[in-house]
């Protein structure tokens, strides 16, 4: 994966339950496999399986490091550029991540970034289609209807409360099967 060059940027994308993370682990234990330096980094508002972890909703999980903004993620690498650097749940923060990913892959690590991108109610979530312009590889991987059982490139949330604009990231935003469906372009709004 890390040669003379620049590294490489790879994007794993879909709706929620779509496995994503699930994607991102399978990279990360082959790259470990390979003997490569492998970092693994959450979004710090993403706890649900337990500080600390990358986990699917399938079971699976890793150890990893959590950073709350770009600036703390950073931080985190301190200087370092590993083989293979995986990000999950990227939508999180922002678009300032793109040009330190940019960085990352011109320094010679190939970056796997995992998250949504489309908001829980059917736009584009940043920096997700940032990422996927400039990215070498798109996997975009897509869910189950939960109404109806076809393709989901889409999730709804299905609890009430205001939870503000879906297109800025909040820690409300975060939940599980408790709080969202995938579903279909047919199911989407209704």
């Amino acid at each position: 994966m890390r040669g003379d060059g620049p590294g490489r940027l790879q994007v794993v994308c879909g709706p929620m339950f779509a496995g994503k993370s699930e994607e991102l682990l399978r990279r990360v234990r082959r790259a470990q496999l390979a003997g490569l330096a492998v970092e693994v980094v959450n979004h710090s508002w993403d706890e649900r399986h337990g500080a600390g972890r990358v986990a699917s909703h399938a079971g699976l999980s890793i150890p990893s490091r959590a950073a709350g903004d770009v600036r703390s993620f950073e931080e985190l690498l301190e200087g370092r550029t590993p083989d293979l650097l995986a990000i999950d749940e990227a939508q999180f923060f922002g678009t300032d991540l793109v040009p330190v990913v940019e960085a990352l892959v011109l320094a010679g690590t190939t970056v796997v970034v995992a998250g949504l991108c489309v908001t829980f109610d059917g736009r584009p979530f940043e920096p997700l289609p940032s990422l996927m312009a400039i990215a070498e590889d798109v996997t975009k991987l897509t869910a189950v209807c939960a109404v109806c059982g076809r393709d989901a490139p889409f999730h709804v949330r299905t609890v009430s409360g205001d939870v503000g604009d879906a297109t800025v990231p909040a820690t409300e935003h975060v939940g599980g099967t408790e709080a969202y469906e995938a579903r279909c372009r047919l199911h989407l709004r209704g």
